[in-house]
């Protein structure tokens, strides 16, 4: 597995991640303990060293199934988590709202600790800009964890250009985690300028698209209450039928390099830019081999001028979040 810096940093993580929540979370049910543990360790063993996992995820649970999973190779691997939610401690279940004062993110980042069993976080990100909250006082309290070596990097998600800024002048930001792939392309706006000029890496979630983009759904396709993306606009029936352009489109292009849909997408994100790092998730072992494979796609000057062409003639239908979500999202 070929190896990518993130932005200036020191972090160096294998060119393909591994989003490990749809393991336990927002996909319908979670998967059994075992076959999680079995599919994380596949995927070390395949190379991937940068493993994504977030506080809220189960809630819990995808902590204690990485750290579980991670431990025999603990010191070879990269192990990313987030805070910036409430938890209900009796019920694990999350609660309205955002929490990124700095005694929580301080107690969170202990908790993560024993449920990751490791004595470090190697990357921390804050999940969602707190509006309550200084992004400074954020960025100070992760300072103060990385000055006690309970915490290596800091990182943001879904945070805006600005925000990036004001961060990255307390405490240098290692990454950023948003979404990006081939039908959701607006970081290249504003935030990837910044972060080329900052030296911040890029941690795109959903690069396949939550799976549309690799042609696995139809029109009839339905999802499960459990799944987040039954209320999700982007996935209604409707949005769906007219998106399946975008995939007609990817189907032809990955024909012609001879590699399959997801492998095109995620070749496409690691082509954009040498500090970018995708981190596709998945439950299966032939579709890790799948994603793991795409590092070796290697897409020139005039394939990536092709695709913006085609593109351009495709106009994704839906939004990429429910009313609610959008509103965590920074600006």
């Amino acid at each position: 597995m070929q190896k990518r810096r993130l932005g200036r940093s020191t972090l160096e993580v294998s060119a393909i991640g591994l989003g490990c929540m749809g393991l336990s979370h927002g996909y319908g049910q979670p998967v059994e303990k075992q076959h999680g543990i079995a599919l994380i360790r596949a995927a070390a063993d395949r190379g991937v060293t940068f493993f994504d996992t977030a506080e809220v995820y189960g809630p819990w649970t995808n902590e204690e199934l990485v750290g579980e999973a991670l431990a025999p190779v603990r010191d070879q691997v990269v192990i990313a988590t987030k805070f910036g939610f409430n938890i209900d401690p009796a019920t694990r279940k999350q609660l309205p709202g955002l929490n990124s004062r700095p005694e929580h993110i301080k107690a969170v980042a202990d908790a993560c600790l024993k449920r990751l069993r490791t004595d470090r976080i190697d990357l921390f990100y804050q999940h969602r800009v707190d509006p309550q909250v200084p992004i400074e006082d954020v960025a100070g309290a992760v300072r103060d964890l990385i000055r006690e070596g309970k915490v290596g990097h800091f990182g943001l998600s879904e945070a805006g250009a600005q925000t990036l800024r004001r961060a990255h002048a307390v405490q240098p930001v290692t990454a950023l985690q948003s979404e990006y792939s081939l039908w959701w392309r607006e970081p290249e706006t504003a935030v990837m300028p910044t972060l080329e000029e900052l030296g911040i890496g890029f941690v795109p979630f959903s690069p396949l698209g939550r799976g549309f983009l690799t042609g696995a759904m139809g029109e009839n396709t339905t999802f499960d209450s459990t799944d987040f993306r039954h209320a999700v606009p982007r996935f209604s029936p409707e949005a769906i039928k007219a998106n399946q352009a975008l995939v007609d489109l990817i189907g032809q292009l990955a024909d012609r390099k001879g590699v399959t849909r997801a492998q095109l997408a995620l070749a496409w994100v690691l082509a954009r830019k040498p500090w970018i790092v995708p981190i596709p998730g998945t439950t299966k072992v032939h579709r890790l081999e799948e994603n793991i494979a795409a590092a070796d796609a290697e897409l020139g000057a005039g394939d990536l001028r092709e695709i913006d062409e085609a593109l351009s003639q495709v106009k994704v239908q839906g939004d990429r979040y429910s009313a609610q979500m959008q509103k965590l999202v920074d600006r």
